[in-house]
């Protein structure tokens, strides 16, 4: 971005220095007075503000000018130049956010000297805040499930939109990377994302850490929201946000302005919203932790991300991404998994999901011993069996307490239950798997009840009681 705005009264020193810069291969734009020069920043905000200080026949000076910029766009650096210059009004200049301050007349490379120094001063500054903040997390999706299909094709019809996102799901499902793909898709993918932990922060400086703050001391203090102008604010398990803090967020969103904590003046952003929250926000607003109007201000488009126990067929996949990434930033083993391993994981209960996947994984590499396959025995189990037990199926007691065709039908529908449900729905590769016929399957299922339904864009197998859902197919 090379855009300029030279703002002088004098039409042959704007007009020169405008040829000039052009030459050198900017862009430029021109304002001989305040309006002009406020109408050129609101309708798109330059790369660099060129100032003059003293600007006949306008409402604002220079300084006026200034202090608006740096309110409403704060990463625009300001140049300010003036042919009455002295020590207090560089100063002054220079308190209210100015990059620097020439005399006039100046020298034309000494101009361009600090032009380019404070384009490349705010660039780095630009790629310092987005590394403090995290920002090149990555964004990838990774999985190749029907419910991950469905989940992508979801995120991708709202990417080239403004339009507020809800990301609904458990927690560990990954909903913060489903809010950086949408980022990364969109065409705010060079501005900033600014993730806000709700449930992180105390109460009493949720404020200040969103609105930033203003003090005769510590001056201006830019909040998340500022930090985030041009790009995404994601609000991280939303439902965690402070009452009183909703009301204001809910301002921000009508009016798209706010005031500093300690300051007077409104400060404007352009902001694409997303949220989170594993919680049932209706159920919050019926007990009045959760403002109403806020919930439709920013339930506009809900997605709902699937758990791991919805997409077990990419189980396989992750873990082997998440072996890859340890390779790469930790230097543990690039090792592989196993089948049995690949069995076992499909079938274990992931509580904790995708983060839960990703610490199991990480664990595993740590402790291992080996750079070969990695096998079921090293993956934890809720009792590891003795040498004499490892080739016996251990029956728990309700099992122990039935007769042996009600146990044999309570082995056979939990475990094709977990094996429909590894395999993404699907009853031929389930037919396959377990030796059987899939006709042969399919009356199998229907004696013990079985049945699939559609849930988040897959097939899950159920019991036939648990809802009216339709059956295997």
């Amino acid at each position: 971005m090379s855009d300029i705005l030279i703002v002088d009264d004098e039409r042959d020193i704007r007009e020169l220095i405008g040829d000039i810069l052009e030459d050198e291969g900017f862009t430029t734009r021109l304002a001989g007075n305040s309006n002009d020069a406020m109408a050129e920043i609101n309708a798109e905000p330059p790369a660099l503000l060129i100032l003059d200080i003293w600007l006949k026949d306008s409402k604002m000076d220079g300084i006026d000018i200034l202090k608006a910029v740096k309110r409403d766009n704060p990463d625009v650096p300001v140049v300010i130049i003036s042919g009455h210059g002295n020590i207090e009004i560089a100063v002054a200049a220079i308190k209210q956010g100015a990059y620097d301050f020439i005399e006039k007349p100046f020298n034309i490379d000494q101009l361009l000297v600090v032009i380019r120094r404070a384009m490349e001063t705010s660039r780095l500054r630009r790629e310092n805040q987005q590394l403090k903040r995290g920002e090149v997390k990555q964004a990838s999706m990774i999985g190749e499930s029907s419910a991950y299909r469905a989940l992508v094709s979801q995120l991708d019809k709202v990417t080239r939109s403004n339009g507020r996102v809800m990301l609904t799901g458990p927690a560990g499902a990954g909903k913060e990377v489903a809010a950086r793909y949408i980022h990364a898709k969109s065409n705010r993918a060079n501005a900033p994302f600014v993730t806000v932990n709700s449930a992180g922060v105390e109460p009493e400086m949720m404020e200040a850490m969103l609105f930033g703050r203003e003090s005769s001391k510590r001056g201006v203090e830019p909040g998340l929201l500022e930090q985030a102008h041009g790009g995404v604010i994601y609000f991280d398990e939303v439902a965690d946000m402070p009452t009183g803090t909703q009301s204001k967020i809910l301002r921000v969103l009508v009016d798209q302005q706010f005031t500093r904590v300690g300051g007077a003046d409104k400060v404007r952003v352009d902001l694409r919203v997303i949220s989170s929250t594993n919680r049932d926000l209706k159920e919050e607003i019926a007990a009045g932790r959760f403002r109403e109007e806020l919930f439709h201000r920013l339930n506009v488009v809900p997605i709902a991300v699937p758990s791991l126990a919805e997409r077990r067929e990419d189980i396989p996949v992750l873990a082997q991404h998440f072996i890859e990434a340890c390779n790469a930033s930790q230097g543990l083993p690039l090792r592989e998994l196993s089948d049995d391993a690949i069995a076992l994981m499909q079938t274990m209960t992931w509580p904790g999901n995708v983060r839960q996947l990703k610490n199991l994984v990480e664990r595993v590499l740590i402790l291992g011993d080996g750079t070969g396959p990695i096998e079921a025995r090293e993956l934890p189990q809720e009792s590891a069996p003795s040498e004499q037990e490892q080739d016996r199926v251990i029956l728990s007691g309700t099992l122990a307490t039935m007769p042996l065709r009600e146990a044999r039908e309570a082995f056979e529908r939990e475990y094709l239950l977990t094996q429909i449900n590894r395999f993404g729905g699907n009853i031929s590769r389930t037919a396959n798997f377990v030796g059987m016929e899939r006709s042969a399957l399919h009356r199998k299922l229907k004696s013990l009840g079985v049945v699939t339904s559609q849930k988040a864009g897959a097939r899950v197998a159920r019991l036939e009681d648990d809802e009216p859902i339709e059956r295997a197919s």
